[in-house]
């Protein structure tokens, strides 16, 4: 099964499968670090915006949002939850945008749906071509080099009369540009038990390869992944935030 066709098929339970994730903190974390390192301006797209729950908390910060995604389900979604934002179908490593942006954002480990070098690229070309001066591209990523395949998060979740138990783990075979996220889903009640599994194809880059390719476009930060305290990258985790600021 795609990607593409497993969220559709889940557009639904989207939100159920990202209920313990905090995207009121992500959202003030980037927002005090647009802050520090941008423009002062308040014009914002999320790529890879999913069902808009970090659109809201921007909107709700006083900025004028938008989000776009490949997904239509999950922006209709979106839609629904942020009425005052336009949200667009695209793809993020070739979207347009009709004026330039203060800041864009791609929260989640996103960016590695950009599923090759090539892909990745053009998505910061993209980026910084829609970007007004000074403007700001923030994203997390993973380094390739310090993924542990064995490792995998879990959670579990009720609906009605079901229960969801999700788990989710990367995977990388220690060569070449593909990593891939290995996905499972289960929903069971008292008379079924139904299960998706997917693994999604995805880019698989360092720190020091995604650097390369962005310090011709923008002035990079890298930071720790703490979305409570703003620390600068201890050279040693495998999970940072980006802050790239266009030159």
């Amino acid at each position: 099964m795609s990607v593409n066709a497993l969220y559709t098929d889940l557009s639904g339970y989207y939100d159920l499968m990202c209920v313990d994730i905090n995207y009121q903190a992500q959202s003030n974390a980037i927002h005090r670090l647009h802050q520090i390192f941008g423009n002062g301006g308040t014009t914002h797209l999320d790529l890879a915006c999913g069902t808009g729950p970090h659109v809201r908390h921007f909107i709700d910060f006083g900025y004028t949002s938008s989000g776009l995604d490949i997904n239509q389900p999950m922006l209709d979604i979106a839609a629904n939850r942020c009425p005052e934002a336009h949200f667009s179908l695209q793809d993020m490593s070739t979207f347009e945008v009709s004026e330039p942006l203060d800041l864009i954002t791609c929260f989640l480990y996103s960016i590695h749906y950009n599923d090759s070098i090539a892909k990745l690229s053009a998505c910061i070309a993209s980026a910084h071509k829609a970007l007004k001066a000074c403007g700001v591209f923030y994203f997390n990523v993973v380094d390739k080099q310090r993924i542990n395949n064995d490792l995998f998060v879990k959670h579990t979740a009720r609906q009605a009369e079901d229960t969801f138990t999700f788990r989710s783990g990367w995977h990388y075979s220690g060569q070449g540009e593909k990593q891939s996220l290995r996905l499972s889903i289960e929903k069971a009640n008292a008379n079924t038990t139904q299960v998706w599994n997917d693994e999604h194809s995805m880019v698989a880059v360092s720190f020091g390869e995604l650097t390369a390719l962005l310090e011709p476009y923008f002035e990079v930060h890298v930071f720790e992944h703490n979305y409570e305290t703003i620390t600068p990258w201890d050279n040693v985790s495998g999970n940072a935030i980006f802050v790239c600021v266009k030159r």
